[in-house]
């Protein structure tokens, strides 16, 4: 069993942090769909907001993903695309959040 990721988050936020988990859990499957149409500007709007949300709640590592995404979306690279997916649910699989 691979190791579970630490998030520390700010208690003020505690409230908003289930549904923000459970939107990005959807979310992999959205993109998954979207890379099988070779949707790519979904993507790269997708990729975008995750980029700009991430670290606003105390995910930098969702930051990091997203910008990943938006920036392989750019440039029609598939294969980064499906290597960054891979992450972000790895990710969301591990991810454990402690309130601070």
């Amino acid at each position: 069993m691979a190791d579970k990721i630490r998030a520390e988050v700010s208690k003020d936020l505690e409230a908003l942090i289930p549904r923000y988990l459970d939107r990005r859990h959807k979310e992999i499957e959205i993109f998954r769909t979207q890379l099988a149409a070779g949707d790519f500007e979904a993507l790269r709007v997708g990729g975008h907001s995750l980029k700009g949300s991430g670290g606003g709640y105390g995910f930098p590592d969702l930051t990091r993903i997203g910008g990943t995404i938006e920036t392989a979306a750019k440039a029609g690279d598939k294969a980064t695309l499906e290597g960054a997916l891979a992450e972000y649910a790895d990710y969301m699989q591990r991810v454990e959040v402690t309130f601070i």
